[in-house]
Formats: structure tokens, C-alpha cells, sequence
């Protein structure tokens, strides 16, 4: 168990029979391969023919072999407003067109109007897809590790069934008919457009309405299947850390947001209404947020494609977000920025330093960030016409349409080390994905992060919930473990 082993595929597979939809598959080049293997067996020449979980190889190094905290599902069983969202992101190394894939969940009783699983797609060109569904008996997800998918059809002639963990790509190609999976290392879909606002019904917001770009699907169905290598995770590799600090193990926040993985390689296939893109060690990201719904005012900027620099990724953004654990539940407006690079991390958080944005209803991302040891820079811009709307779960109205993103940001960073006043690290990239969020807000967003007493003081302690919970013993680790960590 854990042994690695690697082989050389020397006759691809054609997208049709991977599963693809549309027309005109081609085949896959001949790639290195790298296997976890299980339950394996080996051939008389010594080729391993053991099933196993296939990830792309790629030259950078796995530094993040400890999943990152609050990787599972947190919904808790009770009745209260909930949703659960995750966001996955692959950049293309040859073109720099993207692809996220999007999942959520909102009140997973089913017990709500608003309750009900969305699967969104951003796609090439500033392509959008949706497939939605408000039966949450479908969806499942994994308490302690990253797993999550939904059958939204059975496969003709058989039976619809709601899985609890990833299955072999074989079994979901054969079972599913549309629906999805994915987990730290394999992504799996096929999906068929439908019409939210008939399940949700329409939703105005000025804010979106200015931006001219309606949300709703621009092919019928999508289909894809990759597996993915992480690099980094969330911190120093020797440690993975939450996003927002240990405090995120409590209800201290509204919402919360963790990054599970910085950066990492991706290798697959996208079929894209009649396209299809092949793709081999293509950058990747993923992160997620949980809670009662999206801020009420976010900006987010992401880049791990810069110029260059192959191993090199920034994750930032800000926003206004609850203190349900303070009385009367104030608000605070936060941000932060973090960057990894050649195995080393760097933390801009409003604990540690000082963190200030200027930030543009659309075009103008501006963010700068002090710790003791490094002063960082970041300066993102888009055309007006860059961008596509996207649906997020809201307190009152469900998945609607709340924010507006591009991959086609022009990004620069900075890092300068502040005694010697010499640059760490100078970078760009015209693959930036750039987002802003909420609102509606009309004018430029000018502030620095303010974190509320007690709670910046108590986030400092050096407190690892997740290293106390394996002192619990195991009997009672359910009741005591928060969901999720």
C-alpha cells in the first residue's frame, strides 16, 4: 500500500469511449503515467497490472501529502440554512483557456424552497454552463476527505443509486448518465444543461443587470475526465493550514473559505458542447466555502499560470463577512493574500500584518500586504467586456446569479523583502482569474482588513485542532470532530 509505481501508455483511449459527448474524438497522446497502487498484481515481465488510482506526472514535486483542513463536508444534519460549495480550476498550458467546475449544495434536508444541488461550468471564450436540480437526496459527500458527486440521471436500464464515496471511472461511465464526482485526485461528469430560473424562479440584481451578461448556459452539455497531482496545498509543505486560521473549526464566521489546493497538475479531456480539449500537466487549483451564504461584498484574485514560472501560485481576496460567535453578530471587511513558490510560503493575513485593496466594481484589482519579513504587491485588470456572470448561493433567494469572473486577467505580482529591500519574486501572467462579487456595489471598493478583538487575538494561538481531535479517542471522535475537518 502507497507504493508508486509508472508506466508508459503507448495507445490512447477515443474520447467517445472515455465517455465524451459530441462529435469528432482524437486520440491520446502517449503519456507517463504514475500509479498509487492497490490491491495490485504484477505481470511475469514485471509490468504492474494492479488496479490503483492513475494521477499525471509532472516534473513538479508533490509537497502537500497531508490533506489541507476542512477538506470534508460540513454540513451537520440539522435544519439551519447551509450550503457547502466547491471550485475547481484548470488552465490549459498551451492555449491559457480555463475550465472551473463549480458544485454546490444549499439546505440538503431538502426541506427549503431554495434547497436544491447546482453543477456550473465555466468553459473557453467566456462559455457558461448550469445543470441544475433541487432533489439534495442525490448529492453525497465525504465528512473527513475531499469526495463529493451527484447522480442527477441513471444510465438507461439501471437503477438510480446515491453513491458515498468515488467509484472506478469505468462504473461511473456505465452507471451515470449525467451527474458528477470528484475528489483530490480524479474529476469525472457529464451534465445537460437546464433552466434554473424555472426551478428558482428569475431573480433581478441591478448590480448584474449593468454587467449585460445573463446566466445561462451557451452549449447544452459538457462532459470531461481528468486526474490531478497536487503540489501545494495551503501553507508551509511540511504543515497544511486553514485558510482563516483554527478559529474556522468553530462557528466564528459567515462564511468561511478554505483553499485545498494552491496549485497542482492536471491531465485529461473536456468535451465542450462539439469541442473537445486534451490537456496534459495543466495547472489546477481548488478551493471551497461553506455557511449560511456567499458575503454580501467579495473580490477574489487567482493566477498559478505566470510567465515563467511553473512553480509559482497566488490565491487573494477580500471581503465583508458575519461574526455569528460575537455578539450581535458585527461584521468586519477582511482579506488576505498568499503566495507559494519554490517550496516556500508567504502569508499577508489581517493577524500577522496589514492587508488594503482598491478594487473597481469591474477593470481594477489592487491589493498590498505587510508582514514582519515581506511586503507584496498585486495588481490585477480586465476589459469591460471580459467576464461571465455566475451563480452563487444566496441567504434568501438560493443559486442565483451574485458574481462575475474572467481567466483572462492580466496579473503582476510583487514580493520584496522588507529589510534588504530586495525583490523575492517580480511576475506576470495574462491568465489571471479575477472576480468580484455581491452588492450591488457602484463605486471602487478602498479599505484595510480590520479584524475584530478577541477573536485577532485568539486566531494567533498556536492551536491545532485537528492534531488535539486525534487524542479523542475513537468511539467518540463523531460527536466530537467538527463536520468537515
Amino acid at each position: 500500500p502507497g507504493e508508486v509505481c509508472t508506466w508508459t501508455v503507448l495507445a490512447g483511449m477515443d474520447a467517445h469511449q472515455a465517455g465524451a459527448t459530441g462529435s469528432g474524438g482524437r486520440r491520446a497522446k502517449g503519456m507517463v503515467l504514475q500509479c498509487r497502487a492497490r490491491n495490485g498484481r504484477h505481470a511475469k515481465d514485471g509490468r504492474s497490472v494492479g488496479r490503483g488510482l492513475v494521477v499525471a506526472s509532472s516534473t513538479g514535486r508533490n509537497r502537500s501529502g497531508v490533506q489541507t483542513p476542512h477538506s470534508g463536508y460540513h454540513f451537520d444534519g440539522t435544519d439551519r440554512r447551509f450550503f457547502e460549495g466547491w471550485y475547481f480550476r484548470v488552465t490549459m498550458p498551451e492555449s491559457g483557456e480555463s475550465f472551473a467546475l463549480i458544485y454546490s449544495v444549499e439546505d440538503p434536508l431538502g426541506n427549503t424552497p431554495i434547497s436544491g444541488v447546482g453543477a456550473q461550468v465555466m468553459g473557453p471564450r467566456n462559455g457558461y454552463f448550469v445543470q441544475y436540480d433541487k432533489r439534495t437526496a442525490d448529492f453525497w459527500a465525504q465528512r473527513n476527505k475531499l469526495a463529493l458527486g451527484c447522480t442527477f440521471k441513471a444510465m438507461d436500464g439501471i437503477q438510480k443509486r446515491r453513491y458515498t464515496d468515488m467509484v472506478g471511472e469505468d462504473q461511473f461511465r456505465r452507471e451515470v448518465k449525467e451527474g458528477f464526482q470528484s475528489g483530490t485526485y480524479q474529476h469525472q461528469g457529464r451534465l445537460v444543461a437546464t433552466d434554473v430560473n424555472k426551478a428558482l424562479g428569475k431573480f433581478s440584481n441591478p448590480y448584474l443587470e449593468a454587467m449585460q451578461r445573463p446566466a445561462v448556459s451557451t452549449v447544452p452539455s459538457c462532459s470531461w475526465s481528468f486526474t490531478t497531482k497536487p503540489v501545494y496545498g495551503w501553507g508551509d509543505p511540511s504543515s497544511q493550514r486553514a485558510t482563516a486560521g483554527w478559529l474556522a473549526a468553530l462557528p466564528a464566521f459567515e462564511p468561511h473559505w478554505q483553499i485545498m489546493m494552491a496549485h497542482g497538475v492536471s491531465s485529461g479531456w473536456f468535451q465542450w458542447g462539439d469541442e473537445c480539449f486534451e490537456f496534459q500537466d495543466a495547472p489546477t487549483y481548488a478551493e471551497k466555502n461553506w455557511g449560511g451564504s456567499f458575503p454580501q461584498k467579495w473580490f477574489w484574485i487567482q493566477c498559478n499560470s505566470f510567465d515563467g514560472h511553473s512553480d509559482l501560485t497566488l490565491t487573494a481576496g477580500g471581503g465583508t463577512r458575519e461574526l455569528p460567535i460575537l455578539p450581535g453578530s458585527p461584521e468586519e471587511d477582511v482579506a488576505m493574500i498568499g503566495v507559494h513558490c519554490d517550496g516556500q510560503f508567504y502569508e499577508f493575513v489581517p493577524w500577522n500584518g496589514e492587508v488594503d485593496w482598491v478594487v473597481s466594481p469591474w477593470g481594477m484589482w489592487v491589493m498590498h500586504g505587510e508582514n514582519e519579513d515581506f511586503e507584496v504587491f498585486v495588481e490585477g485588470t480586465a476589459l469591460p467586456g471580459d467576464g461571465v456572470v455566475l451563480r452563487a448561493p444566496t441567504l434568501k433567494d438560493g443559486l442565483v446569479p451574485f458574481c462575475k469572473d474572467t481567466f483572462s486577467g492580466q496579473i503582476r505580482l510583487k514580493l520584496v523583502h522588507r529589510r534588504s529591500s530586495q525583490t523575492v519574486i517580480e511576475a506576470g501572467s495574462s491568465t489571471g482569474g479575477l472576480e468580484v462579487g455581491g452588492g450591488p456595489w457602484w463605486d471602487t471598493w478602498a479599505a484595510k482588513a480590520a479584524m475584530k478583538e478577541p477573536l485577532r487575538s485568539l486566531v494567533k494561538l498556536p492551536i491545532d485542532v485537528g492534531k488535539a481531535i486525534d487524542f479523542v479517542p475513537e468511539g467518540l471522535k463523531p460527536f466530537v470532530a467538527p463536520p468537515g475537518l
